[in-house]
């Protein structure tokens, strides 16, 4: 407890977006790993936060919430400054620059990583799955221990189907490849400098590699 405890004061606070959404999960996967916390609602209280989680819904409906709020454009400067934010699933989407297989009302898009992705690329909610994953080494800290002991959760869950600047946007995580798939291994989990993106909920599992993770990388940025 108090090595976790002691990590953290380095740090600043981490808001959570809390309009729509598996936010309250993600606050307290945060809070066990020492994270200073609060949820987000009001472009005021994106001021007040180091950093953001953008946790996973229905990004449509995420988007509609966050611009009747008068949000998108302050989210869109606050992801523009460096600060370091994580997308989750329909967070994910929100912060890519490019997606396919919108609603037919549009998707509101954040963007900022220079991804594609596919909404839904899985199916159905019924179509939901849980699986490991394979890391993959991006050449820059923090260290990610997701030991794959403990599968990953996908619902409705986007893949992101093409990196639009290798240089800048590194491959995290992808889905093991499938016995005589021809096709690549589907990406599920983006870094690009400070801005971290996800297909899938650790905040459903008992895993908290991935906010550690993302804690490690706020105190990194500090």
């Amino acid at each position: 407890f108090f090595e976790v405890f002691s990590s953290s004061t380095a740090m600043g606070k981490i808001g959570v977006l809390a309009l729509q959404g598996g936010f309250s999960e993600h606050i307290k996967s945060l809070e066990k790993v020492g994270a200073d916390v609060c949820d987000v609602r009001t472009a005021e209280e994106l001021q007040q936060v180091d950093a953001l989680v953008i946790p996973g819904g229905e990004s449509t409906t995420l988007g509609l919430i966050a611009t009747r709020a008068g949000l998108i454009d302050p989210l869109k400067a606050f992801v523009a400054s460096g600060k370091p934010t994580w997308g989750t699933c329909a967070g994910l989407i929100m912060l890519a620059n490019s997606v396919t297989s919108q609603a037919k009302e549009g998707q509101t898009m954040i963007g900022g990583i220079e991804i594609n992705a596919e909404r839904n690329a899985f199916g159905r909610q019924i179509n939901s799955m849980e699986t490991g994953l394979v890391l993959h080494d991006i050449g820059m800290g923090p260290e990610l221990k997701y030991d794959n002991k403990i599968p990953m959760v996908f619902i409705r869950a986007p893949v992101i189907t093409k990196i639009l600047d290798p240089a800048k946007c590194k491959t995290l995580a992808t889905l093991p490849a499938q016995p005589g798939a021809k096709e690549e291994p589907q990406i599920v989990a983006v870094r690009q400098d400070n801005l971290l993106a996800i297909s899938f909920h650790p905040e459903l599992t008992p895993d908290l590699s991935w906010h550690q993770y993302f804690l490690d990388m706020v105190n990194a940025a500090k």
